[in-house]
Parts: C-alpha cells; structure tokens; sequence
C-alpha cells in the first residue's frame, strides 16, 4: 500500500505522524512518500522538502510568497501523479493543499483524504462546497462538523483531536522542571506562536502586557515554551521582558509538557495551544493580532464570537480571549488578572472540552487510520 501525505505546518506534521503509526499498525508494509515535519519523518517520510516553507499565514503574510508556494503546489501535484499512490491524504493547511488535490483530481483518479475539517462554522461556509469538487473523505477533529461536510457531498468520520492522546506530566517531571529551570514558586506560563510572524508581532504586545500585569506581582517568574521554527526568535523576544523569563528548548519535551501542567496561568496567541493547555487543566487568556490588512477582510467574515477552541467545543465562553484590534496590553493585563484570582471558572469547561475530543477512547491516530482503510 501506497499513501502521499502533505502537510504544511507543525500541528499537521503531529498529525500526520500519529495517522502514519496507525496505519503502520494496522498494515505493517504501508510505504509512505510526501511533505511533513519531524514527526512524519520519525514514522519513515522522506520529505521531499522542507515543510517550513509553507508555514505561512495571513493573507498579506502569504502574498510575497506567491510564486514560490505556486511552484510548490505544482511540483507537489506532479509528485503525486508520479507515485501513483493508493490515496493521498493532505493534512490541513488548506490554501496549499486542496490546490495540490485539485491539480491531482484534474488528471487522475486517486482517492483525496484531508484530515481536518475547513472551520465553514467560523467563516467562509461555502469552502465545504468547492472542496467537495477534489475531496472525497474528510477526517474531523470535531464532533460537530461532520453533519456540515457529509451536507456538502463527502465522506466524513470524527476521529477525536490527538490532544487526548499526548502524555500529561508526572510528579516527578514537574519536580524535574522545576529544579532544572530554577522556579520554586508560581509562574506564568507564555506562548507567543509558532510562526515567525506570529512571534514578531505578538512579542512586543506580551511584553508590554507582562510589565503591567507582574508589577504588582513581582514573585511571579516567566516561562515560555519555544516551538522548534521559532527558538531563536522567542530567545531575542524574551530579552527584554519582565520576569526573568525561562525559555524552555523545543527539544525538552518533557519539561513543556511539565511546565504546562505547574503552571497556575498561561497567556497563549490562539490557536490548538489552547487544547494542549485545556488537557493540562491550566487557565488561559488567548490574545492575537494579525496584520491590518489580514485582520480587516477576517473580520468582516467571522460567523462565531469566539475563536478559542475550549471556547467552541465547550459551548460556553469562560476563556477571554483578546483578538485583533480588542489585542491591547492593558485589556490582556486586565484578562489575566481577573483569571489569576478565579482560575476555577475555566475547569468545568476545559474537563467537557477534552470528553468531547474523546478523551479515554482509542487513539485519535488509529481512529484516523482506520477511517481512511474503511473507505478506500
């Protein structure tokens, strides 16, 4: 059996990585062939370039890259029709993937598999439709966005979202954490993106935000997990911020994973962090910003209130959040504050978040693997 997967990001690459041991579990001969990250090539993905180099996001953030992405999707496209392969499976990333299926669609017959629903609940409702024209099974995170894309013409499983399937700190490596990065006491946890942009952007408005909320908090130390793309970037950002900030190395994985689960608060930029804190049972405040031209046509477009996924899979509202032109220091400060002295509003909702994701269920890995064997 042969499969082609592409992804363009980091939180695609772990999903890949997850549906590529489940499907090695379930046919140990598969060969795998594509675009991933670490986590695709731990599984055997010889990538045939950098995944990196479509991380992009914003629409003013994408257009210097145009022809360069455009090539790309080509040269992609070709690869496929090349390998012939049993089904290609594209892993979010949208723009640049279901391109790569259109151009695959238009001179063959391979089966399309993309694994994660368009969010058609958030904006742009007709996605679903025109994806329909070169996708024909769609792998869901969600449980209530299979009924929108069956509604559209294609095939759709829930599978659950792999943030039910990561291991959560021990006592022991909370211990650990503490002692190898020198915070006794409590700490606010900050997580700045994992793009370029985002960091850049984000950096100064966390920094300004943390010099007003630590100044009547001054035992508070900072911790900020970096993301492997980004670590350079985030050390040079955190320089200049208040609380003597710890950065822990992509590499460390288990001090994340432990820094995650001390931690009394985190200030987060949206995104699926707000999950991977959610299952660590931490309070979040989320705060984003995008470009003005990216944040002007978005905005005129969202369907929800809310774009803070504990928010969404929980149905209440307990997590501020603070996006676009409302991402200003002193409202962020005021967020976090009010959430440091009640973290408890946020439990309930986060405790539902993960049930609903299919917490205590069979490996959202495996789920996805089995989904993708079921209807070839």
């Amino acid at each position: 059996m042969k499969v082609f997967l592409v992804a363009g990001e980091p939180s695609g690459d772990r999903l890949g990585g997850a549906l590529m041991a489940g499907l090695r579990q379930l046919v140990p001969d598969v060969e795998f062939d594509g675009i991933g990250g670490t986590q695709m090539m731990a599984q055997g993905l010889v990538s045939r370039f950098p995944m990196d180099e479509l991380s992009v996001m914003g629409l003013a953030e994408i257009l210097p890259k145009y022809f360069h992405l455009k090539r790309r999707i080509r040269e992609t496209a070709e690869a496929v029709l090349d390998t012939r392969p049993d089904v290609l499976i594209t892993i979010d990333s949208p723009d640049f993937c279901l391109r790569v299926a259109r151009l695959v669609k238009a001179r063959s017959a391979i089966r399309t598999v993309h694994y994660v629903a368009p969010t058609v609940w958030a904006w742009r409702p007709g996605r679903a439709a025109k994806m329909a024209e070169v996708i024909d099974h769609v792998l869901a995170l969600f449980p209530f966005e299979p009924p929108l894309m069956t509604a559209a013409g294609m095939d759709c499983d829930f599978v659950g979202h792999p943030v039910v399937a990561e291991p959560q700190a021990t006592q022991q490596e909370i211990e650990g954490f503490r002692a190898t990065a020198g915070v006794d006491g409590d700490f606010l946890l900050v997580l700045p993106g994992s793009r370029r942009g985002e960091v850049a952007r984000l950096s100064p408005i966390f920094g300004e935000t943390l010099q007003r909320f630590l100044a009547p908090r001054p035992q508070l130390r900072v911790v900020v997990p970096a993301a492997g793309p980004v670590a350079g970037l985030v050390r040079e950002a955190v320089a200049t911020w208040p609380g003597d900030p710890v950065v822990i190395d992509p590499a460390e994985t288990a001090l994340k994973r432990a820094a995650f689960a001390a931690a009394p608060l985190a200030l987060a930029a949206s995104g699926t962090v707000s999950l991977e804190l959610a299952a660590a049972r931490t309070p979040m405040v989320i705060a984003y910003d995008m470009s003005w031209l990216s944040r002007q046509i978005i905005s005129r477009m969202l369907l929800v209130d809310t774009v803070t996924l504990v928010n969404l899979v929980s149905e209440t509202r307990t997590v501020p959040e603070f996006i676009g032109a409302n991402c200003r220091p002193e409202r962020i400060a005021e967020g976090l504050a009010q959430v440091f002295d009640a973290p408890e509003a946020q439990t309930e909702a986060m405790a539902l978040t993960m049930q609903r994701l299919g917490l205590g269920g069979e490996p959202p890995g495996l789920r996805a693997a089995r989904a993708v064997l079921s209807r070839l």
